[in-house]
């Protein structure tokens, strides 16, 4: 079982976005100190729901201020970006890292994102297999053209390749040579089976619960075993859950702690996206929706959490957690949150 921390470097209201990014900054470093396995890094832009408008560039920040922690993007949104620019980017963490990285990309949505960096709508709507695949290619071959519809080049080199493990980078770290883990937003059968195709593993969102996350992984596997993937490959999937953690003595007073501050930042966040081509949308309820994530993730004692974490892990398959740990929207709570995560939740998980 593997548990790390999910960082939106949510603005909460009230709060400036230098205090949001400060937040982010501690419960990562706090992460690593508390003996959790990752960090995941969110991206958006233009939206107080998260300040981090490059998740690669704060994981960077946190691969230098961190020894053993893996430091991941959930995610990068690779319709508003070039794949081989992202590529570039994710081999240099890959190598400087010892092979701490992990390079989680997104779909994003129809958002104004779009219009800003010259992406266009259909970047979104059908270009995300085409970007997937020419990011992989950069980081699995020594020399890359691309006779892609929106990318086309000639041969270039890669430089650096990822497999090039700088001298005892790679065996201080425990890792081996290669490309950098990448993992995909999936929240459609669409993505899945995309993901399943490429046998790249899932990252599963916070919004559903075990039932919809199990039928995600069966789906997977049935598309993965579907195009030669070999067992070994299929039970080897790590596909990561994201969740909400907060811990107290008592349940009510951990849910208590969400329902007061996680409404008023999902209002203004949520209410603050605007589509690239004014299609309506319908958000989520605020108060619903934080009752509801009250309800599906490890929100209690440290009991509780460790025994839902172990339910949603039987239940799905899955061994890697993300859990949002700045629901409080405080730093010195959003601290004792992960040291607690750490110390009284982890050592039940075995």
């Amino acid at each position: 079982m593997r548990v790390g921390s999910f960082v939106l470097a949510a603005q909460f209201p009230g709060q400036g976005q230098g205090e949001a990014l400060h937040r982010a900054v501690r419960s990562a470093e706090v992460a690593e100190e508390a003996g959790l396995d990752s960090v995941w890094l969110a991206e958006h832009h233009f939206v107080p729901y998260g300040t981090c408008p490059s998740a690669v560039t704060l994981a960077a920040l946190l691969l230098g201020r961190t020894r053993r922690i893996r430091v991941g993007t959930a995610v990068s949104v690779l319709p508003t970006v070039h794949p081989v620019a992202l590529g570039e980017q994710a081999a240099l963490l890959h190598l400087t890292s010892g092979g701490r990285f992990s390079l989680g990309v997104g779909r994003g949505g129809p958002w104004v994102d779009l219009e800003v960096f010259g992406a266009g709508l259909a970047a979104y709507e059908k270009g995300f297999p085409e970007s997937l695949d020419l990011l992989l290619r950069w980081l699995r071959e020594p020399r890359v053209a691309s006779d892609a519809e929106r990318f086309p080049f000639r041969e270039v080199a890669v430089v650096p390749r990822p497999q090039e493990a700088l001298t005892g980078s790679a065996e201080d770290a425990g890792e081996t040579a290669g490309e950098p883990e990448v993992i995909v937003a999936c929240t459609s059968p669409a993505s899945v089976r995309l993901a399943a195709e490429r046998g790249l593993p899932m990252l599963l969102g916070m919004h559903v619960g075990d039932e919809e996350k199990a039928e995600m992984v069966a789906l997977w596997r049935r598309h993965a075993r579907a195009v030669g993937r070999t067992p070994e490959e299929v039970r080897r999937a790590a596909h990561v859950s994201a969740g909400v953690a907060q811990i107290a003595d008592r349940r009510l007073d951990a849910a208590e702690t969400l329902q007061k501050a996680m409404p008023g930042w999902l209002k203004e966040g949520l209410d603050a996206h605007v589509t690239v081509d004014g299609r309506e949308r319908t958000m989520r309820d605020p108060l619903a929706y934080t009752e509801l994530l009250c309800g599906l993730h490890p929100v209690g004692t440290p009991r509780l959490c460790a025994d839902r974490i172990a339910a949603t892990s039987e239940r799905t398959g899955i061994t890697r957690f993300a859990l949002l740990v700045e629901g409080s929207g405080d730093l010195a709570t959003t601290e004792e949150n992960v040291r607690r995560l750490g110390a009284e939740v982890l050592p039940q998980l075995g």
